[in-house]
């Protein structure tokens, strides 16, 4: 949806693009400072599924992704960096604590505590009706955003602005799933809202 808000916003005079990141390794959002910390407390290491899989990059990397994002002249595309084959999070947990001198499931118990609401088992880095196309840059492909006017989307949001100031959940899942056909939100959300309330009493 930001990506869309992004390519939306392109005019004459402003050139705006969009970049897909997979998790930067040593980041504050990362995973392996969070293993990190979990071997040297003793763990245990927690990990969510024991099949579950990401795609990692370095912080070089994603440095080089958006400034040779910004460099290219087409605008209102989404830039994503080939990194490879997607990692196994409980492989890296494992190596974690060897490289630390350990014995995994040993010195360090590693514990599986189930995906989070909404978290996915397998990272996508495009969508499965989106065509990554090569750019001049051997690492780098593009995915063309869908030509929307400005104004069409700012008129689309309305209804998920709208749920967000009202607080209101079942209208702000039913305003996502709308403008994300494939939003599948986590759990069943009930209809809470005072017009619901108003029309059944």
């Amino acid at each position: 949806l930001g990506e869309r808000i992004v390519a939306a916003a392109n005019g004459e005079r402003e050139a705006f693009a969009s970049v897909r990141f997979g998790n930067v390794l040593g980041s504050s959002g990362s995973v392996v400072p969070i293993f990190r910390r979990q071997i040297a407390d003793g763990g245990p290491v927690t990990v969510t599924h024991p099949d579950a899989t990401r795609f990692f990059m370095t912080l070089p990397e994603a440095v080089q992704l958006v400034l040779q994002a910004a460099a290219f002249s087409a605008a209102g595309r989404t830039f994503v960096l080939n990194m490879g084959e997607p990692v196994r999070v409980m492989d890296l947990a494992r190596r974690l604590i060897e490289l630390s001198g350990l014995r995994p499931d040993v010195d360090v118990p590693i514990t599986v505590v189930g995906l989070r609401p909404g978290e996915k088992l397998h990272e996508q880095i495009h969508a499965d009706d989106e065509i990554p196309r090569p750019t001049d840059h051997p690492k780098i492909f593009a995915v063309q955003a869908g030509a929307e006017a400005l104004e069409d989307v700012r008129r689309r949001l309305s209804p998920l602005r709208a749920a967000v100031e009202r607080r209101n959940r079942f209208a702000l899942v039913t305003a996502m799933r709308d403008l994300v056909p494939d939003y599948e939100p986590e759990g069943f959300v009930a209809d809470t809202s005072a017009e619901r309330t108003s029309r059944t009493t």
